[in-house]
């Protein structure tokens, strides 16, 4: 479903951003849409970063930050 969508740019970006979508065959809708799909979703984020991914779940759900402080505490003393 396409939703419409108003933006506030300076006048010399939307003349510039005209000229480029006429002189590569396309629209301002496609070119902004074009680089607004290129944000990579959560997903993507986690699917790009397999360490994060490996590393998911592997803290027991039932710690809470205080009990990862009070661990923090007791490995370096403080």
């Amino acid at each position: 479903m396409d939703t419409k969508l108003t933006v506030r740019v300076p006048r010399q970006v939307l003349k510039n951003a005209k000229r480029y979508a006429k002189e590569n065959h396309t629209t301002l809708t496609e070119l902004i849409s074009s680089y607004l799909q290129q944000i990579p979703s959560q997903e993507d984020l986690l699917n790009n970063a397999p360490l994060v991914r490996q590393l998911t779940g592997t803290l027991s759900p039932n710690l809470s930050r205080e009990d990862y402080q009070k661990y923090l505490d007791e490995k370096y003393g403080r």
